[in-house]
């Protein structure tokens, strides 16, 4: 038996997708969705390659991330969301039209569940953006949460602004015209 063996690649890239997820501080329950491990089996892999890091990575426990308001909460996370929103839409982790975009139409199991192709490109998509702003406040669950909102397509949406056409993230019905941090800002100068 060797471990190159197709019958243990599906188990392989689970376990890889797990211990990059360790690396990125994700819940227990955010790696079970996406690799399918058990809860057990995701805690022994952290005990046995993660506590050797150089600097330990804590373990978060709790609720993941689910409240939309946080991306709209200040003009540095629309920023940061909007960036990471074109992240995700550039590496293919967010269809280009969510769903709820198209009324009539299910939405495909592929582009509203959790994946392994999907988790690697998600993780390379959150790795580009905190290369692109390495001292962003926005978490990996965050990022995971993003994804999953923009992919249902229910709460959250990719918008332009209403004044120069940049991307923005804006909730599925907003109250006003949205726009984004640098528009706002110049309109409140002129009043």
């Amino acid at each position: 038996m060797r471990i190159s063996d197709d019958r243990y690649n599906h188990e392989r890239a689970c376990m890889e997708l797990a211990l990059r997820f360790l690396r990125h501080e994700a819940r227990t329950q955010t790696i079970r969705a996406w690799t399918g491990l058990s809860d057990d089996r995701i805690r022994k892999l952290y005990r046995t390659y993660m506590n050797d890091t150089r600097r330990h990575l804590p373990r978060h426990r709790g609720k993941s991330p689910h409240q939309v308001a946080y991306f709209t909460r200040s003009a540095r996370l629309q920023l940061e969301s909007a960036v990471l929103a074109s992240t995700l839409a550039l590496l293919g982790v967010v269809p280009a039209s969510s769903p709820a975009a198209r009324p009539g139409l299910p939405p495909s199991p592929a582009t509203s569940l959790p994946g392994l192709g999907r988790g690697e490109m998600l993780c390379r998509a959150f790795e580009a953006f905190r290369q692109f702003l390495p001292s962003a406040q926005i978490s990996f669950e965050h990022a995971v949460f993003l994804a999953t909102a923009l992919a249902r397509g229910d709460q959250l949406r990719l918008d332009g602004c209403s004044t120069c056409g940049s991307l923005i993230v804006t909730e599925r019905f907003p109250l006003r015209a949205a726009r984004c941090h640098h528009c706002a800002g110049s309109a409140l100068l002129r009043s």
